[in-house]
C-alpha cells in the first residue's frame, strides 16, 4: 500500500490533472485499497481484476490519454455502450455508423418535407432502462411516450382479438397467466374457447425451456411451429393469434422461427405478468433518435470524451495477439482512415454489418471465428409505409393494429398505426407544418421480401385497396394527398432454427479487448430478462458491453469502489408460481434425466 501511494502522488488523474492526491483522492484511494487488499491475501480473483485496473490506469497515465473504446453502430446497443463507457468507465469513445444522421439531430423527412420514421417501434411495460435514460435526459415519460394503449388484430373476416391495458386503473391484477386468460373472455372475438384453452400446453414449456443452457439448446434446434404441435396447441389457435404475434414479434412464421427465441419472446411479451402486454409509442413525430439519441449525445459530447462520426463504414478491423490493434473506415465520399490508437472495440451491429466487417478482416476471422459464423446468419427484408389522406377516419378500433392470414399481404406480418390519434396535438407537424387534412396513417410489413420489387404505387396500392379496407372500411372513400414508402433489405436479426450457436456473445474468446452489443447477442452469465427482438434488450446488451470490457482491464470505474460496474436495471422478476413451477420441474427432469427420460419431446 506505501509503494501504491508513492506511485501514484505525482501522476495525472483521469480527467488529466496535476494535481497529486489532493486531487486524485479518487484513483489513490482505489489503487491503495486495492494493494491493501493483495497485501491481506484476497482471492485469485480479485488481484487479478487488481491488477488489470491498475495497468489501465499505468496506459491511461502513460499516454496521457483516457482508453480509448471504438463503437461500430449507432443503434440501442451501440448508444448503451457509450454511455457506460464515457460517464462511468471515464473512457473516451469514437462512435462510427453508417447513417447520416444517427444521433437524429436532423428530421427525416419525405420528399414533399414531412416527417418520416423508419419504422414504428413499441416501448412495453418491462423497459426499465430505457425508462431510467429518459429520466436521466431530464425528461419526463410523458415528454416522450403515450399512454399505455389497446392493439387490435385482424384477419380475413375482420378484427379477431383486442389487447387491452391491463395496468390501467380498475383492471384486476391477478397472478400470471390468469389474468391473461381472462381477458381473452372478452377480448377474443372469433377464437372458439376450446382453441383457447389449448394455449395451456405452452404453460409446461414456460417452465421447461430456460431450464439450463443445453435445454435451451435443444428447444433452439426445434422450430417453433413444432413446439406449438408438441405441446397439442390447436391449429387455429396458431393460425390466428400466435403466428400473427410472431410475424410482428420476431418477423417470421413458426415454421422458420427457433422455438427457443419464440418462448422468450412469448413469456417476456404476454406471459410472465399480466401487465406484460401493455405498449406505448413515441407521442411525436420527431423520431427515436430524435427524442432520445439526441439528448444522449449531447450529454456524452459535453465531456469532452465522445465524438461521432456519421456516414463512415468500418472496412476492417485488425488483430495482433488476440487483441484489436486498429479499425480501417470508409466514408460515403470515398475517403479511407484508420483508428490505430484503440485500447477495446464493441461491435454493436446486425448480422449483415457483421459479415461486411468481417469480409475485411481475415486476422479477426482466425482469431474469433464465433464471429465470421455469427456473419452467416440470415437477415429479414422489412417495408415502411407512410399515407397521408384526405379525410379523418372513425372506425378504428385502437390506434396499434396488427394483420394477418391475408393473401395481400404475401407471406409478410403487417401493423398500422393511426398516428393522429397517436400522436395527438401534433397534427401540424405531421402534415410537416402545414394545414392537416385527415388522417396519417403509418404502415410496416415484415418478412417483406415479396414486397422489395414492387414499385412504390403498387405498395400503396394494395394498402389503400386490400389491406387497410379489411380493419377500416371507410378508407375506401379516402384519397392518398401524399405517400412515402421505404425498403430495407435483410435490416433485422432472423432467429432461425439453430441460430443459438451462431449468435455473437458478450465476450469474444480470442481477443481480450472485443465485445458484442444488440438484441442477438447472448449475454450468458450476464443475460437480462428482456427478451427478442427488444429495444430495452439492445440497449442492456450496449451496457453490459461495456462492463465485460472493463471486466477485462482496458479501463477503470470513476467510483472509489474497485470493481464497481455500471449499474444495469432487472425486469420484475419472475412471480412466485413460476418459480415453483420451474423448480418442480427441474427437480423432476433431474431424477428422469438418469434413466434417460430427460424431455422426450426434445432432443
Amino acid at each position: 500500500a506505501e509503494l501504491c501511494a508513492q506511485r501514484f502522488v505525482a501522476l495525472r488523474c483521469n480527467a488529466g490533472c496535476h494535481g497529486g492526491l489532493a486531487a486524485c483522492g479518487g484513483t489513490r484511494r482505489a489503487l491503495c485499497r486495492g494493494a491493501a487488499q493483495l497485501k491481506q491475501g484476497a482471492s485469485n480473483r480479485s488481484q487479478r481484476r487488481i491488477a488489470r485496473v491498475r495497468m489501465a490506469a499505468d496506459r491511461s497515465t502513460e499516454t496521457g490519454n483516457r482508453p480509448h473504446v471504438v463503437v461500430i453502430g449507432a443503434g440501442w446497443g451501440g448508444w448503451g455502450a457509450a454511455q457506460a463507457l464515457v460517464e462511468h468507465y471515464n473512457a473516451r469513445v469514437t462512435m462510427l455508423d453508417g447513417g447520416a444522421d444517427p444521433a437524429g439531430s436532423r428530421p427525416t423527412t419525405t420528399k414533399s418535407g414531412k416527417p418520416f420514421d423508419h419504422g414504428i417501434r413499441g416501448f412495453w411495460f418491462d423497459y426499465p432502462n430505457i425508462t431510467q435514460l429518459v429520466k436521466s435526459l431530464g425528461l419526463s415519460e410523458r415528454d416522450v411516450f403515450t399512454d399505455f394503449l389497446p392493439s387490435a388484430f385482424y384477419g380475413p373476416e375482420g378484427i379477431e382479438a383486442t389487447a387491452p391495458v391491463f395496468s390501467r386503473n380498475g383492471v384486476p391484477q391477478l397472478p400470471s397467466p390468469l389474468g391473461q386468460i381472462g381477458a381473452t373472455l372478452t377480448n377474443f372475438t372469433r377464437l372458439p374457447i376450446a382453441d383457447r384453452t389449448s394455449m395451456f400446453g405452452l404453460l409446461y414449456a414456460m417452465a421447461d425451456y430456460a431450464r439450463d443452457e443445453e435445454t435451451m439448446r435443444k428447444y433452439d434446434r426445434m422450430t417453433a411451429h413444432d413446439l406449438f404441435l408438441r405441446f397439442g396447441l390447436s391449429k387455429r389457435l396458431v393460425d390466428d393469434f400466435l403466428a400473427p404475434t410472431l410475424l410482428v414479434g420476431l418477423f417470421k412464421p413458426p415454421h422458420e422461427l427457433s422455438a427457443a427465441v419464440a418462448m422468450e419472446l412469448l413469456y417476456f411479451y404476454a406471459l410472465a405478468h399480466q401487465t406484460s402486454f401493455d405498449v406505448r409509442w413515441i407521442n411525436n413525430p420527431r423520431s427515436i433518435a430524435a427524442n432520445l439519441f439526441q439528448p444522449l449525445s449531447k450529454r456524452l459530447e459535453a465531456s469532452g470524451r465522445f465524438e461521432l462520426r456519421a456516414s463512415t463504414f468500418v472496412s476492417g478491423i485488425g488483430v495482433e495477439r488476440g487483441r484489436v490493434t486498429l479499425v480501417r473506415t470508409t466514408t460515403r465520399d470515398g475517403g479511407a482512415a484508420e483508428l490505430s490508437d484503440v485500447d477495446a472495440v464493441v461491435l454493436a451491429v446486425g448480422a449483415g454489418g457483421m459479415r461486411r466487417i468481417m469480409q475485411g478482416s481475415p486476422a479477426l476471422s482466425v482469431a474469433a471465428p464465433q464471429l465470421a459464423q455469427a456473419g452467416s446468419l440470415g437477415g429479414i427484408d422489412v417495408v415502411s409505409l407512410r399515407i397521408w389522406l384526405d379525410r379523418k377516419l372513425t372506425s378504428q378500433v385502437a390506434p396499434a393494429n396488427v394483420l394477418s392470414k391475408l393473401d395481400a399481404l404475401r407471406g409478410a406480418g403487417g401493423t398500422f398505426f393511426v398516428l393522429d390519434e397517436i400522436q395527438a396535438g401534433y397534427e401540424r407537424e405531421l402534415w410537416g407544418d402545414s394545414a392537416p387534412q385527415g388522417a396519417v396513417l403509418h404502415c410496416d410489413l415484415y418478412n417483406a421480401s415479396a414486397w422489395l420489387s414492387l414499385s412504390d404505387e403498387d405498395v400503396v396500392r394494395s394498402w389503400m385497396t386490400e389491406l387497410l379496407p379489411v380493419a377500416l372500411p371507410e378508407v375506401a372513400l379516402a384519397m392518398v394527398v401524399d405517400s412515402e414508402v421505404a425498403r430495407y433489405p435483410a435490416a433485422v436479426s432472423w432467429f432461425s432454427p439453430g441460430s443459438w450457436n451462431k449468435r455473437p456473445t458478450l465476450r469474444i474468446r480470442g481477443v481480450d479487448n472485443l465485445a458484442c452489443a444488440g438484441d442477438w447477442v447472448r449475454m450468458e452469465d450476464r443475460e437480462h430478462g428482456a427478451k427478442g427482438l427488444c429495444q430495452e434488450r439492445a440497449y442492456v446488451s450496449g451496457m453490459q458491453a461495456a462492463n465485460v470490457l472493463a471486466a477485462q482491464g482496458v479501463c477503470s470505474p470513476e467510483t472509489a469502489s474497485i470493481g464497481t460496474e455500471f449499474a444495469v436495471l432487472p425486469v420484475r422478476d419472475d412471480e412466485p408460481q413460476v418459480k415453483a413451477a420451474r423448480a418442480i420441474n427441474a427437480g423432476v427432469m433431474s431424477v428422469l434425466s438418469k434413466i434417460g427420460l430427460d424431455s422426450p419431446w426434445i432432443r
